[in-house]
């Protein structure tokens, strides 16, 4: 079966999408038909793409929420809870930021990896680099993963 070009679009927004990024993008791509390689690049081309609007989408909010008096105190508290919750990325810094984005679990990806970088404050420039390794890593991983390649967590493929 070949994909059209609607069923590359699809895999491409499904993999930009907080939450489900390339943990649904790649096995999406493969059940439509699309050869590992195509599943990969699909996914990582929807994934890494909101990564530099989010980084720098983000810091651009940051500083209109820090405007205002009321939203400034809650940007502070965010950023001081943030900071407290995240010592072992701080501590790690890049390297902790690099295996937040690379393991592929629920809640940890691209959008958590920028999001991490902005509350930690991680310059923009020194944490793309750094997401967009972890999005290729976790990508190699989610393809393994979904061709049976590797088994996660003991499971095993039905046969």
């Amino acid at each position: 079966m070949r994909m059209n070009l609607w069923d590359a679009v699809m895999i491409a927004v499904v993999s930009a999408m907080p939450i489900v990024e390339l943990r649904g993008g790649i096995p999406l791509a493969l059940s439509r038909g699309a050869s590992p390689i195509a599943a990969l690049s699909l996914a990582l081309l929807g994934n890494l793409i909101v990564v530099p609007v989010l980084l720098w989408g983000l810091e651009w909010m940051e500083s209109l929420l820090m405007r205002w008096t009321f939203t400034r105190a809650i940007m502070e508290w965010v950023f001081a809870r943030s900071r407290r919750k995240g010592r072992w990325v701080e501590r790690w810094g890049v390297v902790g930021l690099l295996l937040l984005v690379a393991i592929p679990l629920p809640g940890t990806g691209a959008w958590t990896g920028a999001l991490a970088a902005r509350l930690l404050g991680i310059p923009n420039r020194r944490s793309l680099p750094w997401i967009v390794l972890g999005v290729l890593i976790a990508g190699t991983f989610v393809l393994f993963a979904s061709l049976g390649v590797i088994h996660l967590f003991g499971l095993q493929p039905a046969v």
